[in-house]
């Protein structure tokens, strides 16, 4: 079963200024049935918030850790949750 589920996941590295969010919508968006944002935090680092099909919030996840990201990933923690909605579609905030 494929439900589905709110990926919040935080990006540390350089991924400020290097077009990190632009690449990250553009990235769910490729991947499709995704809602949400990526906004930059005051302390360096973005969150990425996900909500769809669990393999496609997984599959954008594998790719923030391990993708052809711009500028440097140090490191990605994240939670799992239950959908909250409210999103039209997955914006850079």
């Amino acid at each position: 079963m494929n439900e589905n589920v709110r990926l919040t996941a935080w990006v540390r590295g350089h991924v400020q200024g290097v077009g990190f969010r632009w690449f990250t919508r553009e990235n769910a968006l490729g991947i499709g049935n995704l809602i949400g944002f990526a906004s930059n935090l005051d302390d360096g680092r973005v969150q990425v918030v996900a909500e769809g099909p669990r393999d496609r919030c997984e599959q954008l996840l594998e790719w923030l850790r391990d993708g052809d990201t711009p500028g440097r990933v140090d490191g990605v923690t994240e939670i799992w949750a239950t959908p909250k909605g409210g999103y039209d579609s997955f914006e850079i905030r």
